[in-house]
């Protein structure tokens, strides 16, 4: 073979290993999403989709789910799509880390809407500070959460603005002056909504803590606690956890024939609460920043497309909180006329009586909410129900 006719095929030879080489890489950038598309606005959802805590996830995500279709439909942000970038942390703290750090590095997200519990937000949120990713918790309402960093946020009615009025509302309109506390002291949302309420009553003459009670999550006997509490004859009880533990303590109180009621926040709020309790969950009550009963025009309205799009379902706390994280989003991204977290960012901060579905929200100078009104919903006759609602002042 001539020298030019070698020195042709291995040109052929090369242009070919490189062009392969090139598709190689297009190949394995396209499996790790490189780049995000210029037209869309890519978005993180951190929660549980499988699990005790999916009953917090499921809904948020729905939520999440219907405001970005919504947007999209009538033209996106800055002609811009929203994505929605899905994964299950299993409420998980490690798994929620780990599903934070892909969402940054992998995914390309701007913004993450999530996680519903506070021990996982706190663990997702200096990944998230450091990264400038903007995070907003759509659920978690302990301490310990913003103050990650500028890039933090949430859209929840907090325990710290939540308590005292609930407090308030206990003392003036139910007459209650003795509290029993249990707390879940292996759960950080438990631990720090259990203080709150301390710190609140300690403020508040009409009211005093007989009881201060400790469990654990996975806990299934509550004897001995509900023992000691029955000898302090308390008007009220208040359980800082979740439903499961709730509803356990609750039928133990029953057993024993003490025969008050259960105040709790969020983490009662479900059906299972009421599934697990039965009878002995009747007039037990959860601090919540949503209602579908009096529902404000904005509120009806997303009620009214929920419902076409599930059936009939009313939605509940965490469908109308996501909703709302990510419409809260999209409004600072236009108010900032950029996509650019470290812009948006400060749009953000600067939130004012916003028309939320969860409520009127406001954000304060350290990137906390401050939402109205209070719903205190009460469970009658198998079913939570609005008991009142409770106005909290915005500043």
């Amino acid at each position: 073979m001539s020298f030019k006719k070698m020195s042709a095929l291995l040109l052929v030879v090369i242009l070919a290993a490189g062009t392969f080489g090139c598709k190689k890489k297009e190949a394995k950038e396209g499996a790790t999403g490189a780049a995000p598309a210029a037209n869309t606005i890519k978005i993180g959802f951190l929660g549980a989709l499988t699990g005790d805590v999916a009953m917090f996830g499921k809904p948020t995500l729905e939520g999440m789910k219907m405001a970005a279709d919504e947007i999209n439909t009538a033209g996106g942000v800055l002609g811009k799509k929203i994505e929605i970038i899905e994964a299950d942390n299993r409420g998980d703290k490690q798994e929620g880390a780990s599903v934070t750090q892909k969402f940054i590095s992998r995914d390309k997200v701007v913004a993450i809407v999530g996680d519903p519990t506070t021990g996982i937000t706190k663990v997702a949120a200096p990944i998230a500070q450091k990264a400038g990713v903007v995070l907003l918790s759509a659920g978690s309402t302990g301490p310990g959460v913003v103050e990650n960093g500028d890039y933090i946020f949430r859209d929840t009615l907090l325990d710290s603005i939540a308590i005292p009025a609930c407090i308030d509302y206990f003392a003036k309109e139910l007459k209650y002056k003795k509290v029993a506390i249990i707390t879940s002291d292996n759960n950080d949302y438990s631990v720090g909504l259990s203080q709150t309420f301390r710190d609140s009553a300690a403020k508040v003459k009409e009211i005093t803590i007989v009881a201060d009670e400790k469990v654990k999550d996975g806990d299934k006997d509550f004897s001995g606690q509900i023992t000691n509490i029955k000898a302090k004859k308390p008007d009220v009880i208040l359980f800082s956890g979740y439903y499961t533990e709730g509803a356990l303590i609750m039928k133990e109180a029953r057993k024993q024939g003490l025969k008050v009621s259960m105040f709790g926040g969020d983490g009662l709020f479900s059906p299972k609460f009421i599934e697990l309790g039965g009878p002995a969950v009747e007039g037990s009550m959860s601090a919540l920043g949503f209602s579908p009963e009096q529902a404000t025009p904005e509120t009806a309205k997303f009620i009214e497309s929920f419902k076409a799009k599930h059936k009939g379902e009313l939605p509940g706390l965490f469908d109308a909180q996501g909703y709302d994280a990510i419409m809260l989003l999209a409004d600072s991204m236009k108010r900032a006329n950029s996509v650019d977290p470290k812009l948006f960012k400060d749009a953000l901060a600067k939130t004012k009586n916003f028309a939320g579905v969860s409520g009127t929200i406001s954000m304060q100078a350290n990137r906390e909410p401050i939402k109205t009104p209070l719903s205190l919903l009460a469970v009658k006759d198998g079913k939570f129900m609005l008991k009142a609602k409770v106005p909290v002042k915005m500043d």
